[in-house]
């Protein structure tokens, strides 16, 4: 009996042995296995992000040919774009002007309206309240003037006189409410085709009829110089006539004034249209920053404040000026084209910017750039553009 259960506890303890070692070799496989599956998680989370990294690389890569922003390959060019975009002011300003909205600084669709520069229709009044003007020749080497109104009204404007196609043309370009006293049939006629809302002040043939103008009469001794409007009874008439006095174009963009230090020493800038009683000056103020504007030798001042004219911004543009084509004077102005046909200089912060300038049709806006294609930031404030057939008839 003791031999038997001898035997019987060595059995039961070699029993216990192999299942104990079955049971160490199960937990070693585990862990092996265990730690197999680590290593693979590891290599495919590293390999996953290899993957993105790789997909981020590409997609970077693509994103660089398409646009070519990488600053380490980026032109000068590009720098300066860029640099530009960033110095635009577009908030809470009014399209022409620049200046910021308030109860003074309106925002309404631009009023073109045609202006003498007769001498005997002289001084003017308005025009200090005009957000751009454009002169250039009509007949007889006679200036006149597009007056562009959108950041304040004014009561008195004027002497108005009539409509040119090319001045029309000019017009155009901010689809603005367009008046002028009267023309010439075919005048009459390319104005119709332009799809612009128009006004005349002077007769009912053609267009639609403003009663807002008036003659004064103690201004001149000729008639053709006594004609005025005001920019309320313009927006009245309009709307009778369903004109919008919201919307507009501009082919303006604004930066804030360039400080002292920055500012240049051209202090005289002279356009010479055609003769004397035409020549256009601007002197420089540095402490301004303004361009004070002279007519003829004087100062051109407002009839009744008795102020001179200040602006923050002078263009002037070349393009293709010919005539007379007939008997009664008439002259033709190229008013659209291509940057290589468009040479322009931008006078501002007592600086000069040589460009260009560009329009597809008379539906667009002007384009204004510098010899580089970056387009040109303007002064806040007013502007005048002198338009001329070459560089001889500037002096700065």
């Amino acid at each position: 009996m003791k031999s038997s259960k001898f035997i019987s506890v060595k059995i039961i303890s070699v029993i216990i042995l192999v299942m104990t070692f079955a049971f160490l070799m199960t937990l070693g496989l585990q862990g092996c296995k265990s730690n197999n599956v680590i290593t693979d998680d590891t290599e495919s989370i590293e390999s996953s992000q290899d993957n993105k990294d790789s997909d981020l690389t590409e997609t970077i890569d693509e994103n660089s040919s398409e646009t070519s922003i990488e600053p380490v390959q980026e032109t000068p060019q590009q720098t300066a774009e860029s640099t530009a975009e960033a110095d635009i002011i577009t908030d809470n300003i009014n399209m022409l002007s620049g200046l910021e909205l308030s109860d003074k600084v309106q925002n309404y669709r631009p009023i073109a309206i045609m202006v003498q520069n007769n001498p005997k229709a002289r001084p003017h009044s308005g025009l200090i309240f005009a957000d751009i003007v454009f002169e250039l020749v009509a007949e007889g080497g006679v200036t006149r003037f597009v007056t562009l109104f959108s950041s304040y009204d004014a009561d008195i404007i004027g002497s108005v006189r009539s409509a040119r196609i090319y001045f029309a043309e000019i017009a155009r370009s901010f689809d603005p409410i367009y008046t002028f006293w009267g023309t010439y049939p075919q005048c009459y006629e390319a104005i119709k085709n332009m799809d612009m809302d128009v006004l005349d002040a002077n007769s009912t043939a053609y267009v639609n009829y403003t009663s807002a103008g008036w003659r004064d009469r103690s201004r001149s001794d000729a008639l053709e110089h006594t004609a005025f409007i005001d920019t309320y009874g313009i927006k009245e008439d309009a709307a009778k006539f369903g004109y919008s006095l919201e919307g507009g174009q501009s082919p303006m963009a604004f930066k804030i004034d360039a400080p002292e230090p920055e500012r240049g020493d051209i202090t005289d800038i002279v356009v010479n249209f055609s003769s004397k009683s035409y020549l256009a000056g601007f002197t420089y103020d540095k402490n301004t920053n303004k361009y004070l504007k002279s007519l003829a030798g004087q100062p051109h001042v407002d009839y009744e404040t008795g102020n001179q004219i200040s602006l923050n911004n002078v263009v002037v543009l070349l393009t293709d000026i010919e005539g007379p084509i007939d008997s009664s004077g008439h002259m033709v102005v190229r008013s659209t084209g291509t940057h290589d046909k468009g040479e322009a200089y931008y006078f501002m912060d007592g600086n000069v910017i040589e460009g260009t300038w560009a329009r597809d049709s008379i539906f667009d806006s002007f384009e204004f750039r510098d010899t580089g294609g970056k387009q040109i930031l303007f002064n806040r404030g007013t502007t005048w553009v002198c338009v001329i057939q070459s560089i001889e008839r500037l002096s700065y």
